[in-house]
């Protein structure tokens, strides 16, 4: 499978998201410009890497969520491309539009940059398929902005459909998310959204590979 990574101005886990996935997938993926108006036919996988887009002025990915590409990346997702969004990534899908809910302020106020545990929620997903239900993985975060939010029908509708891929574990909630919530995809199940960094997690040197299988999975090399 063919991957592309958007690029925005602020971003700063683009290089990361790019190695993990050169590591992976054995070739390196096509980066997207923020002003381009289009993806290749042939992208099978888009990925929205972390950072802080814009100085997260207004509000964290609300003006990345506006730039020319996000059409095309909207326009790929509804055609059934895979879609990640990690950390700043997952702010921007949300203001966009490609998935239900709100990033807000941390409920310490503080920004967190530490390790975590979650909870594979749902692994049916074409993005966690490469793990077993209810495994539990360890995953770094770093955010300032990462406590989920939705309205208690929409929280009641995703969690009755499934659409959660992540949970952190009731000790190492970072951030104060409803319902441990630490990634969503969307009805389609081809949009995933999440706070913690899987891209930093994939080898020995990361010290450890819980992350690697999420992109495995992504890219097509797990058996369903």
């Amino acid at each position: 499978m063919k991957a592309a990574v958007i690029l925005l101005p602020g971003l700063n886990r683009d290089r990361d998201m790019i190695a993990a996935l050169t590591k992976i997938s054995g070739q390196a993926p096509q980066t997207v410009w923020q002003t381009e108006t289009s993806i290749d036919d042939d992208v099978d996988l888009i990925v929205i890497p972390g950072g802080f887009s814009y100085g997260d002025y207004l509000r964290c990915g609300a003006i990345a969520a506006r730039m020319p590409v996000m059409q095309a990346v909207r326009e790929k997702a509804d055609k059934g491309t895979r879609v990640i969004g990690v950390c700043n990534g997952f702010q921007i899908l949300l203001e966009a539009g490609l998935l239900p809910g709100a990033l807000m302020r941390n409920a310490s106020l503080k920004f967190v940059c530490r390790e975590v545990r979650l909870e594979v929620a749902n692994a049916n997903t074409v993005f966690t398929q490469g793990y077993s239900q209810g495994q539990i993985i360890r995953c770094p975060v770093a955010h300032h902005d990462g406590n989920y939010f939705t309205d208690a029908d929409t929280l009641a509708e995703i969690e009755a459909n499934n659409q959660v891929a992540f949970r952190y574990t009731a000790d190492t909630n970072p951030n104060g998310s409803l319902n441990n919530i630490a990634g969503i995809v969307n009805k389609a199940g081809n949009v995933l959204g999440m706070m913690p960094h899987p891209e930093n997690l994939i080898e020995p040197a990361h010290g450890g590979s819980d992350g690697r299988a999420l992109f495995e999975s992504a890219l097509g090399l797990v058996d369903a």
